[in-house]
């Protein structure tokens, strides 16, 4: 028997790369990072990609920008709501204290 063990790989959980263990140093001697697929085939699918977003973004925007032009009226709403609501159920009980409780 060798006393020399033959070195051993792990797969790195974190990154996924794999990493080559001596066994008798326990110190990593090589380390093979993991492949990175393309994210696009050609200069033109990004370009389309990119345009895509863009006008996903300018839709979010123009939402967004009607969405704010209305929300003083739904925030008048919602205040008229509550003011009737108080009114319909006035408070009639004394509030209470701190030390009513104990």
């Amino acid at each position: 028997m060798s006393k020399n063990p033959a070195p051993f790989d792990v797969a790195c959980p974190c990154c996924g790369a794999l990493l080559k263990i001596d066994a008798e140093t326990k110190a990593v001697i090589a380390h093979t990072a993991k492949a990175v697929p393309k994210t696009f085939e050609d200069l033109e699918a990004a370009a389309r990609a990119m345009k895509d977003q863009d006008s996903r973004k300018e839709s979010l925007f123009r939402q967004s920008v009607e969405a704010q032009k209305h929300s003083g009226d739904v925030l008048e709403k919602k205040f008229q709501e509550a003011l009737k609501r108080a009114k319909e159920t006035p408070d009639t009980g004394k509030p209470l204290r701190d030390f009513d409780l104990d």
